[in-house]
């Protein structure tokens, strides 16, 4: 072995063991770093794993392949209990934040109006730009944090939240607020994408489904949060500091998360740690997880762009799905800019009163977040009744046919209940059976797109992600002229026809889901690459019986989601990476290795 002597660190470097065999977990290796040397070094090397014993030869044709240790800190699934959950609650927050942000702007929006003399709809740009940056953000950062990890994306991602925030609360002009407000939300787009992937990052399935639902009503909650606090801010104070408590909020998460937050990617810690120490020792080292890629950066880039349209517009249950969701969420943010309409200008109430009435979207949101962690274990019950412990990706629809309900009960209720001469409570209850259907759809749904594309799923979820807010954008912009025009009745209709015609979507893909599926080309692909890995899994089970090391096997968590036990994470060649945007391995590496 090579003598660093053009290194600075003061590890002490012995020449490893070569070894041929590839049964790492028997060595007794241990890595204990500390927090912040985790924080501040992504590669957690160590004098425990530069001395560890690799296999391979160590040169460019055998390099020592490079996997976390059978005891090791810096593996994102040995994080002890506290330490993850409080790595999950801070992502809950910023997530939270970020959606919180986009809708406290509406607490100023007459204020805005008056103070710029600008009409509504130019006023109302401040919240569409927002979430039209959540359309644009996540192209950029979901492939960043592939190559980059999820930390350093991150820490610039939400500075950049925290000082566009701080830059509106300053603006001098309209053009210069709506301006900040659209780079905002491009910015703060990326923890939407990848603080769900954290998560997947540190507990494995059978752990997951309570901060899976824990993490699930953040998106959620924060809109509904944003009009009450930015209502009573606004009138007390003025729209300027609602744009400083953005900028303080959004300011405190991110000390606070680069300071509790290392890298959680397993593929970069380890890419990370192999460069180390191959610059230590002068050897060649390579990520285990690397092996399985075929595929070169510019590939899986062009891949990460192009395959969501591809898959929205080619497979019939992408498309629908992403339509349904889309008009639901878009209806959501439409209620944002109707509920001043309805509430303030009809009732006469004040901005701060007015925010209020999001405490029955709020309470109906809540309820459906209990009710589908409740949901899990019927799943579980079902996936433990099938063959090979999977159930069909049609066992997760139940919530949504209920949703699907729900959506345009809730909204005809309030469609037609809200004038003046009814009392309050009413509306506000019919906004709460809105909120728990709308929950319900969208947890229901996105969890069927992912089983039904596995390897896929992370670009259905973009192209999901992006149709989805552009109608968010889009819906707020003509809330006024279609209020002003129609009446507050006729115009709340129109979005409850829209759920109308939508109902039977969750039902006929619980009817013929299975049969679209099957003649669908990426649906049908994932399906074969996921039976190969889950036989390629039991077939090692059986050569392995008797042997102290476990083999892989399929399992179900209390999620529901799949994930074969035994092997490091992402290990297969295609694995999905949740955070809405990465496939570790998938497509075009997939391909060729089945070619």
């Amino acid at each position: 072995m090579a003598d660093p002597q053009s290194s600075s660190s003061s590890f002490t470097v012995k020449e490893p063991v070569l070894s041929s065999s590839p049964d790492v977990e028997s060595q007794q290796g241990r890595n204990n770093p500390s927090h912040w040397f985790l924080v501040r070094h992504q590669d957690g090397v160590t004098d425990a794993v530069l001395n560890h014993t690799y296999p391979g030869q160590g040169t460019p044709e055998s390099p020592y392949v490079v996997d976390f240790l059978p005891q090791d800190g810096s593996n994102p699934m040995q994080y002890s209990r506290t330490k993850k959950w409080t790595i999950t609650m801070l992502q809950a927050l910023a997530t939270l934040a970020v959606a919180f942000v986009s809708t406290a702007y509406s607490g100023g929006v007459y204020e805005i109006i008056r103070y710029f003399h600008v009409s509504t709809i130019v006023a109302i740009l401040g919240v569409s730009l927002f979430v039209l940056g959540f359309a644009i953000g996540p192209l950029l950062w979901a492939p960043l944090s592939e190559f980059h990890g999820r930390q350093i994306v991150f820490f610039f991602t939400y500075f950049g939240l925290a000082a566009f925030s701080a830059g509106a609360a300053g603006a001098q002009n309209i053009h210069t607020l709506i301006i900040l407000r659209f780079f905002a939300g491009a910015f703060g787009a990326s923890p939407l994408t990848n603080s769900g992937g954290v998560i997947a990052d540190m507990f494995n399935a059978k752990e997951r489904g309570l901060a899976t639902s824990v993490f699930a009503m953040a998106p959620f909650l924060g809109p509904t949060i944003g009009p009450i606090a930015g209502g009573f801010l606004g009138e007390a104070e003025g729209w300027r500091w609602i744009e400083g408590l953005m900028a303080i909020f959004t300011g405190v998460l991110w000390i606070a998360c680069s300071l509790c937050v290392p890298e959680t990617y397993a593929p970069v810690l380890l890419r990370r740690r192999a460069a180390k120490l191959s610059q230590l020792t002068g050897r060649a080292y390579t990520s285990k997880m690397d092996l399985s890629i075929t595929a070169t950066k510019a590939q899986q880039v062009k891949t990460t762009l192009l395959r969501p349209w591809a898959l929205l517009f080619t497979e019939p249950i992408v498309f629908l799905t992403s339509i349904y969701l889309a008009i639901v969420y878009g209806t959501l943010y439409l209620l944002f800019a109707a509920f001043p309409i309805v509430f303030q200008l009809n009732r006469g109430w004040s901005a701060g009163v007015g925010g209020l009435a999001f405490i029955g979207v709020a309470v109906g949101m809540v309820f459906a977040v209990a009710y589908s962690m409740f949901d899990n274990r019927r799943y579980g019950r079902v996936a433990a009744a099938s063959p090979g412990g999977l159930a069909p990706p049609e066992a997760r629809l139940p919530p949504a046919i209920i949703g699907s309900v729900l959506l345009p009960v809730g909204l005809f209720w309030f469609a037609w209940t809200n004038g003046p001469d009814v009392h309050w409570v009413v509306p506000i209850t019919a906004s709460a059976f809105f909120a728990a259907g709308l929950v319900s759809v969208f947890l229901s749904l996105l969890t069927y797109m992912i089983d039904s594309y596995t390897v896929f799923a992370a670009s259905v979820l973009a192209a999901n992600s992006v149709l989805r807010s552009l109608f968010g954008a889009a819906f707020p912009l003509f809330t006024t002229y279609m209020y002003n025009d129609l009446g507050i009745h006729w115009a709340s209709t129109i979005p409850a026809f829209l759920a109308l015609v939508c109902m039977p979507f969750p039902w006929l893909f619980w009817r013929y889901g299975a049969r679209i599926r099957s003649k669908c080309r990426y649906a049908a692909e994932a399906a074969a690459v996921l039976q190969k890995m889950l036989q390629a899994a039991n077939e090692q089970q059986e050569g392995q019986q008797g042997q102290q090391a476990a083999a892989p096997v399929p399992v179900v968590g209390e999620d529901g989601r799949v994930e074969v036990v035994g092997l490091p994470v992402n290990e297969s060649p295609a694995v999905l990476s949740e955070d809405e945007g990465t496939v570790v391995g998938d497509g075009e590496g997939v391909r060729e290795k089945r070619k």
